[in-house]
């Protein structure tokens, strides 16, 4: 059985689509089946993984309003074969009113991935920078949450708002919701700042904290442009290691004690 993970900061620029897409293709690189779930408008993680954002009938939006079956509309990515995307388009933004009309509203992406599970070992959602219902969507149908959380001056801000939002999700709709960890970002060794951020997210949060900080990288910046994630992009660059290392760690966290 799968485990379901939401990328989440309603903070915007902090890296979340970037972890996303190399984060995904890391595992599946590494062996694991991966599906990476698009719940974000903008498409982004869509379009970086050299899928076109089409205004077909196949995407997340029309599996959550219940007009298509994701096995019909998850499509396969070039180059990375255990690796498949849900794929999304700005018709997204119109599922914020639309389910929030309906009674199961906040639990459509929970019925339409957990009949996925067990087809994969992980299912990664790239969210949307806001707190909206289609990231309580997410936040219902996950196990854990993945906060990434950039190197910049304030960087701490607006995490109380997603701190809430996580703990009403999980006292009320999805007691099983975790956090998964914090991914710090954007970091340049160069800067005091990003070595003071740095230090603070520790303080912090802990053992949350992810040992594997993604450090700032042309390379890694570039990838999307061409489609590819930082692995296909350039596998010796410090952003596709980085995210290798990221997705080891990842693997290593969620090895059952009995496997």
């Amino acid at each position: 059985m799968g485990k379901i993970i939401a990328l989440a900061n309603q903070k915007g620029g902090v890296g979340k689509t970037t972890t996303a897409i190399n984060l995904a293709a890391s595992l599946a690189v590494l062996g694991k089946k991966i599906l990476l779930v698009d719940a974000d408008p903008q498409a982004n993680a869509t379009s970086g993984l050299g899928l076109e954002i089409t205004d077909d009938d196949h995407n997340t939006y029309t599996c959550l309003i219940g007009e298509a079956r994701p096995e019909t509309c998850i499509r396969p990515v070039a180059g990375i074969k255990k690796l498949s995307v849900l794929p999304s388009n700005i018709n997204l933004v119109g599922a914020e009113t639309e389910l929030a009309d309906l009674e199961d509203g906040q639990r459509r992406m929970k019925n339409m991935l957990e009949p996925l599970k067990a087809n994969y070992d992980f299912i990664l959602i790239d969210c949307s920078p806001s707190l909206g219902m289609t990231t309580l969507n997410a936040l219902v149908a996950a196990d854990g949450v993945l906060i990434p959380v950039q190197c910049e001056y304030f960087a701490l801000e607006g995490l109380s708002k997603l701190f809430n939002t996580i703990k009403m999700t999980k006292t009320k709709l999805n007691p099983q919701l975790e956090i998964e960890g914090f991914l710090l970002t954007m970091y340049d060794s160069r800067l005091r700042l990003a070595n003071q951020v740095a230090g603070e997210v520790k303080e912090h949060f802990g053992d949350l904290v992810f040992d594997t900080i993604i450090q700032r990288n042309t390379r890694l910046s570039e990838a999307p442009s061409y489609g590819k994630p930082a692995v296909l992009y350039d596998a010796s660059s410090t952003g596709s290691v980085n995210y290798l290392n990221l997705a080891k760690e990842f693997i290593k966290k969620n090895k059952k004690p009995n496997a």
